[in-house]
């Protein structure tokens, strides 16, 4: 049995959100010490976690209005988790409960780098249970920006009510936005992780990659141009590839370049990917011009990267999620 928050398909008018954000919301349990195994660790902080919840939240604390889409058990996390989007000011009307499935869990290996590792249970998980009929169709269609990664791509039902989701927003004429996020632990092999991910890659109109991605994803060098192009196709209005504190590279129909990133104390790099889309993503629905003036893009993409960079030095993801002040702060000392 599934409990929602408003009714799935209310023709009611909700409270508009620009930027809607589609996925997997779970909890995060980060080793209290950095560079230990999980086995060896004494302790753990419990984080909110899940990418596409992060981006919803990272464009709030800039300022913007957004809303989440996804289900939750109706257990102690899955509830702390929603009073955690309403606090950060993000629109709940699409969230739903399942009475019957759990929370996702991670367990989060944080390296003496700040690179993590990632120990899944979802077995199925609430998240992985979203149907095609619980989905707030209206939420979308009133949207600037619809974002999705590739972790509700993996099973049914949630494959279906992406698909559904995804076609709904295309139809209304609403940017799409996809940053796959790969998480090789939760496909059934690397191949069907290539091949799901790829599978609606023609659909987006912007998509996000960082260079390990791009490697695992073409098998090639990341720092090759005509590696990275080969991920473009012709629907494509912006493709970004990000290099971690070295930046970002960008290609547009029209032009291309690179961003510099900023060098900070870098702690937990968990969620900083996703700072840098929510940024970005803001920046769009506030100009969608930004895609033809390239100016404005790089303008749009320091902010991001400086976003993205400041997320990294606190641990967990939307705790440590910066505010426009930081963002321009940071920008200011760098110059």
């Amino acid at each position: 049995m599934t409990i929602a928050a408003t009714s799935p398909n209310s023709s009611s008018s909700p409270s508009l959100s620009s930027i809607v954000s589609f996925g997997e919301m779970l909890i995060d349990f980060v080793p209290d010490t950095a560079g230990v195994s999980l086995a060896e660790s004494t302790g753990f902080l419990k984080a909110p976690g899940g990418a596409p919840a992060n981006v919803a939240c990272a464009i709030t604390k800039l300022g913007g209005d957004s809303a989440f889409i996804g289900k939750f058990g109706d257990d102690e996390f899955g509830h702390m988790l929603v009073d955690i989007l309403k606090k950060n000011g993000v629109n709940t009307d699409g969230v739903c409960f399942d009475m019957h499935a759990r929370t996702a869990l991670a367990f989060v290996t944080l390296k003496k780098n700040g690179e993590r590792e990632f120990m899944f249970y979802r077995n199925p998980s609430a998240d992985m249970l979203l149907k095609e009929s619980e989905l707030n169709l209206g939420l979308i269609k009133q949207a600037k920006i619809f974002h999705y990664g590739s972790i509700s791509l993996i099973s049914e039902p949630c494959r279906s009510a992406h698909m559904a989701a995804m076609n709904a927003a295309k139809e209304a004429g609403i940017l799409l936005s996809y940053d796959p996020n790969v998480r090789l632990p939760l496909w059934p092999s690397p191949h069907a992780a290539r091949d799901g991910i790829k599978s609606i890659w023609n659909q987006a109109d912007f998509i996000k990659v960082s260079d390990d991605e791009v490697e695992f994803l073409t098998q090639g060098d990341p720092a090759k141009e005509d590696v990275v192009l080969s991920l473009w196709h012709d629907n494509l209005k912006l493709l970004v590839v990000t290099d971690g504190e070295k930046g970002c590279r960008y290609f547009t129909q029209n032009f291309k370049g690179r961003v510099s990133g900023f060098s900070v104390n870098t702690v937990d790099t968990t969620g900083a990917g996703d700072a840098f889309v929510g940024a970005l993503l803001l920046s769009f629905a506030k100009d969608t011009n930004i895609f033809h003036d390239e100016a404005k893009l790089r303008e749009a993409l320091t902010f991001a990267n400086a976003c993205g960079a400041i997320c990294t030095t606190k641990k967990g993801a939307i705790p440590a999620l910066p505010s426009t002040s930081n963002a321009h702060e940071l920008i200011s000392k760098a110059k």
